[in-house]
C-alpha cells in the first residue's frame, strides 16, 4: 500500500518543486549589491531628472557669470517716408526750403557695452546663482543615496522572500516525511485515522503556504527588476547579504549626520542663495554705471559724416521707485528665514532617524542570537518529540506542535538576518554614508 501511494505524493510535489525551480533559477553569476546600485543609478529616470536640474543651475551660474562681460548688439534698418524731411527759414523776406536729409535711407549701428559698476547686483547675483548650483548638486546626492536605499530595500527583499521559499519548502518535506510515517504506524493499526488525516490537512495548507512564499519571491523579484530597468520577470540571482557588524556610538552618528547629511546642507544653499538674491535686489537702486562705444551709420546725402564713432560712459541712479525694490527684497529675505526654519526642523527629523535606525541595529543584531540557537532547540525538540510519537508516547497533535515551533523558529532567523541587514543600511542613510 505505501508504494502505491508513493507515486501520487510525487505527482503531488511536482507542480511545487517545477514553480520553486523556475522561481529559484538566476544567472550563472549572484549579482551584488553595489552592481546594483550601478545599474540603477545608469537607468533611473527620477535621477537623470534630478541631473538635468544640477545641468540648468549650472546654466543659470553661466548665465550670471555672462551678465558682467561686454554685451555687442547690431542693428539695421531701412526708412522710406512719403515726404522729404526740410527745414524751412525766412531769409530777408523770403521763405526757404532746404532738405536735410533723404527720403528712403538705409541705417545701422553696431555698439558694445560693458557694465563698470552696479551696486552688487551682478555680483550678488553671481553668488547667489554660485549657491543654487552647490544646492542643486547636493540635492542630486540625496536623490542617490534615497535610490540606492530603495534598492537596497528590494534587494533585501528578494534575499528575504527567497529565504522563506525555502523555509515553506522544508515544511513540506518535513509533513511529507512525517505522513509517510502516520500512514505506515496507520496500516499497522498503530495509529488512529484522526491522525493520518490530519496529518494530510497539514501537508496541504503548508504546500498552500509555499505556492504564496513562490509568488511573493516573484512580486520581489519584479520589483527589484523594475528598479533596474529589467523586465519585470528577467531571472535574478543575488548575492548573500551579511549585516554590518560594527558598532558606532549613537552620539558619534547623530554628529556625524548633522554635518554630512546632503538634505541639510542642500538646505544651507538654497538659504545662501536667497539672501544673495535679496543684496541683488536692493543693488539695483544703486548707481548703475556702463561704458559703452560703437559705430553708427546714417545714410544721407545732405549730411557731412554719415558714419560715426561714438563712446558714452553713463550712470543712472534709480533714486527713489517706491518702495518696490525694497520690498522684494525683503520677500526674499522672509522666503530664507522660512528655509531657516525648515532646516532646522529636518535637522531634528534627521537625528530622529539616526536614534531610530541605530536601536533597529542593536535591536536586529540581538534578535539574531536569540533565534539562532532557538533554531538547535527546535529541531531537536521535533526529533524527540517524533521518536515518542513513534513509540507511542506522545500524541500527533504534539508532532505538529513541534513542526510548527521549527517552522516559526527558521522564520524567525530569517527575517532577524535581512531585517538587521536592512537596519544597517538604513542607518548609514540616515547618516549619509550610503
Amino acid at each position: 500500500m505505501n508504494s502505491a501511494h508513493h507515486p501520487k505524493r510525487l505527482r503531488g510535489l511536482l507542480p511545487l518543486a517545477g514553480l520553486a525551480a523556475a522561481l529559484l533559477a538566476g544567472n550563472s553569476a549572484a549579482e551584488s549589491l553595489p552592481q546594483a546600485w550601478d545599474t540603477a543609478l545608469a537607468v533611473d529616470r527620477g535621477l537623470k531628472a534630478a541631473r538635468e536640474n544640477t545641468a540648468a543651475a549650472e546654466s543659470l551660474l553661466e548665465a550670471a557669470r555672462s551678465s558682467s562681460l561686454p554685451s555687442v548688439s547690431l542693428e539695421a534698418g531701412y526708412t522710406a517716408l512719403d515726404n522729404t524731411p526740410a527745414f524751412r527759414a525766412d531769409l530777408l523776406g523770403q521763405s526757404l526750403q532746404m532738405p536735410m536729409a533723404q527720403q528712403d535711407s538705409a541705417a545701422y549701428k553696431a555698439m558694445a557695452t560693458l557694465p563698470l559698476y552696479t551696486g552688487g547686483r551682478i555680483e550678488r547675483g553671481i553668488d547667489a546663482a554660485a549657491a543654487g548650483l552647490e544646492a542643486a548638486r547636493l540635492g542630486e546626492t540625496a536623490d542617490v543615496q534615497n535610490l540606492k536605499l530603495r534598492v537596497a530595500d528590494a534587494y533585501v527583499n528578494g534575499l528575504r522572500a527567497g529565504r522563506m521559499l525555502k523555509v515553506a519548502e522544508s515544511h513540506v518535506e518535513s509533513l511529507s516525511a512525517h505522513a509517510r510515517d502516520v500512514g505506515n504506524l496507520h496500516e499497522q493499526g498503530m495509529v488512529a485515522r484522526s491522525d493520518l488525516l490530519s496529518v494530510r490537512v497539514a501537508l496541504a495548507d503548508a504546500r498552500q503556504k509555499a505556492l504564496q512564499a513562490a509568488n511573493a519571491l516573484d512580486l520581489a523579484r519584479a520589483a527589484y527588476n523594475r528598479l533596474l530597468g529589467r523586465p519585470l520577470d528577467q531571472a535574478v540571482s543575488l548575492d548573500e547579504l551579511a549585516p554590518d557588524a560594527g558598532r558606532v556610538p549613537l552620539a558619534r552618528l547623530t554628529e556625524r549626520a548633522l554635518v554630512q547629511r546632503s538634505e541639510l546642507a542642500a538646505l544651507a544653499g538654497q538659504i545662501e542663495a536667497l539672501r544673495h538674491q535679496a543684496a541683488a535686489v536692493r543693488g539695483e537702486n544703486r548707481p548703475q554705471i556702463a561704458l559703452s562705444g560703437g559705430y553708427g551709420y546714417q545714410q544721407n546725402r545732405y549730411q557731412v559724416h554719415e558714419g560715426q564713432w561714438m563712446v558714452t560712459l553713463g550712470a543712472r541712479w534709480n533714486v527713489f521707485d517706491g518702495g518696490v525694490a525694497g520690498h522684494r527684497a525683503g520677500a526674499v529675505e522672509r522666503q530664507a528665514a522660512a528655509l531657516t526654519e525648515q532646516r532646522e526642523e529636518l535637522a531634528s527629523v534627521v537625528a530622529l532617524q539616526v536614534r531610530q535606525t541605530w536601536l533597529d541595529v542593536e535591536e536586529t543584531g540581538k534578535r539574531i542570537e536569540v533565534t539562532r540557537s532557538a533554531i538547535d532547540q527546535a529541531e531537536e525538540n521535533l526529533r524527540v518529540v517524533r521518536d515518542r510519537y513513534a513509540n507511542g508516547l506522545s500524541t500527533h497533535t504534539e508532532v505538529l506542535d513541534a513542526e510548527t515551533l521549527r517552522v516559526n523558529s527558521e522564520a524567525n532567523h530569517a527575517a532577524a538576518h535581512y531585517d538587521a541587514a536592512l537596519a544597517g543600511l538604513r542607518l548609514k542613510r540616515a547618516v549619509g554614508d550610503l
